[in-house]
């Protein structure tokens, strides 16, 4: 049901079985984020992380295009160095909360994702493409590299895959950027629904305490060397098999019976 606290021309907000749906409502200006969009959207992700009743977060957007990028039509109306400057600290801090939210973040791309479009789906957790999808960071085309988008872009595929996109500012189709590790998985476009909609079910089903242990866990040793890294995981496993869910997943499993979670 939609949230009055997060209704808005630019961004709805629905939920369904502890499944927050976002959606980019911009679809004349093809869902570019301007900085009205990017702060609705990081306010709406920060109620999400806080609502108990929601444990996993879809990212969806309406109309032809996914998201387009950053809203350039704004951007050149004040042309100050000081607006630029707030227009990619808005856009950073959007990101960050993706990555930081204590739940799962799925892009549902419908569609065509370039520059901070491609870099909104590279920020998210889980990614599910249909066939149709392309993404491009083309901002080199325009003079105007995509640095910001290489922050994401660059942590989840490989660096010759993430320099031909950035360097050649081409559009990459769907199959393309599942084999480069962009989205997870690419499906007819009438069955896209379906299958977000199973994995965020089958995601919100999972004990809310161990996903987020373990997503803060996976960005954060992500940056670790390869010694500090086991050091920490090591002691956020020990961690964790103090934690109610872990003692009750642990008995379920050895029981053969569901496990209760109780998200402590």
């Amino acid at each position: 049901m939609p949230h009055s606290a997060l209704e808005s021309t630019v961004l709805l907000a629905s939920d369904q079985a502890g499944v927050r749906t976002l959606t980019l409502n911009r679809p004349q200006a093809r869902n570019a984020l301007s900085l009205n969009l990017m702060q609705t959207l990081t306010e709406a992700l920060v109620m999400a992380g806080a609502d108990p009743g929601v444990k996993v977060v879809v990212l969806a957007a309406a109309g032809p295009v996914f998201c387009a990028g950053h809203d350039l039509k704004e951007m050149r109306s004040d042309p100050r160095q000081q607006a630029y400057q707030a227009v990619f600290s808005r856009c950073a801090s959007l990101m960050k909360t993706i990555v930081r939210l204590p739940k799962p973040v799925i892009a549902k791309v419908h569609a065509m994702a370039t520059a901070a479009g491609c870099q909104l789906v590279a920020s998210c957790d889980l990614a599910v493409a249909a066939d149709l999808a392309s993404f491009a960071t083309p901002g080199v085309n325009i003079g105007l590299f995509c640095s910001t988008p290489m922050v994401a872009l660059s942590r989840v595929v490989g660096r010759k895959a993430a320099m031909d996109m950035l360097l050649t500012g081409r559009s990459v189709a769907a199959d393309e950027a599942l084999r480069m590790g962009l989205v997870n998985r690419v499906v007819p476009a009438n069955q896209l629904d379906e299958v977000v909609t199973s994995m965020a079910e089958a995601l919100a089903g999972k004990s809310s305490l161990t996903l987020a242990i373990g997503k803060e866990a996976f960005y954060r040793q992500l940056e670790m060397d390869l010694d500090a890294a086991y050091a920490y995981a090591g002691e956020v496993m020990t961690n964790n098999m103090m934690a109610a869910d872990a003692a009750e997943g642990i008995d379920a499993f050895l029981g053969k019976r569901s496990p209760v979670w109780r998200g402590c």
